[in-house]
């Protein structure tokens, strides 16, 4: 963990919003599914993700049309579990550039540490033809968190010469964010729903909080799933976003953010370069 997602975690847990609520209420009605039986029968490696911003209230609605076959993600007794991860990038934003620009060979990079488990995974997100999300990864030192290690590039350069023929350009630490999220699980047919709350980022300078809201993630092998189904229903639409170039763009404001101005503006309640109810953060990436 860097120092400032150290600092991330601590200002994460010092507000219990009610989306929170929302989200724990929810996951202490459901039938749990244990970690296990998630990673052999709903382990979508290759899947269609739509991401949707939900009030509490909407979000309760979402999750009483999911139906009983929907169980909740526990592990050693948990149902909600702090993220945290480390986003890498080029010095001038390369990769945030090609999401906000909607290339097709557009890939993500991240350490990402499970806190309450002490799992850390360093995972590559690509994009496939159709569009499909497919996510590389490998188990990691936890202390190997906010830097890249010789293990690490070897399979970063692997991946990325095999999905794209392309060389990995230098890529350094730029973004911490840190959220609680819970999973909910259909075995039948791998369909998941991750539903984040208590955003935060920092970049080692300054830090912001994300709004009340819950973070839904959608993850089928179609895009058709239940929750998709159930979320159309309730009149919400999937939004065009990514939670790294959200942080990104509220931290870095002289970098353009056309593609989600709008979501920027009416969801994230936090004027872009402003630390708003953030704090700034006075330690720096060693």
């Amino acid at each position: 963990m860097t120092a400032a997602s150290q600092d991330v975690h601590a200002a994460g847990t010092g507000h219990t919003g009610r989306a929170r609520q929302a989200l724990e209420e929810a996951v202490a009605r459901r039938a749990p599914i244990q970690l296990e039986e998630v990673i052999r029968e709903a382990a979508l490696q290759t899947r269609v993700d739509r991401k949707f911003l939900l009030t509490p209230e909407q979000f309760t609605a979402m999750v009483q049309k999911l139906g009983k076959d929907f169980r909740i993600m526990q592990i050693e007794g948990l149902r909600t579990f702090r993220y945290e991860s480390v986003y890498f990038d080029t010095a001038d934003f390369e990769q945030y550039r090609a999401h906000r620009q909607g290339r097709r060979r557009r890939y993500k990079v991240r350490s990402r540490t499970y806190v309450d488990t002490g799992l850390s995974m360093f995972e590559i997100k690509t994009k496939g033809l159709r569009g499909n999300t497919v996510k590389h990864r490998i188990e990691q030192d936890p202390a190997d968190c906010g830097r890249l290690t010789e293990r690490s590039m070897r399979f970063l350069d692997e991946v990325i010469a095999r999905e794209y023929g392309e060389q990995v350009p230098d890529l350094r630490p730029v973004l911490d964010s840190s959220y609680v999220r819970a999973t909910f699980v259909n075995p039948l047919d791998g369909e998941r729903v991750t539903c984040d709350v208590e955003l935060a980022y920092s970049n080692g300078r300054e830090q912001v909080d994300g709004p009340d809201l819950v973070v839904v993630e959608t993850k089928s092998a179609d895009g058709r799933g239940v929750s998709d189904r159930a979320l159309a229903e309730l009149g919400i639409r999937p939004e065009s976003m990514s939670k790294y170039c959200i942080g990104v763009a509220l931290l870095n404001p002289q970098l353009p953010a056309n593609r989600w101005s709008r979501l920027l503006k009416q969801r994230f309640s936090v004027p872009r370069g402003s630390r708003g109810p953030g704090r700034r953060i006075p330690k720096t990436r060693p």
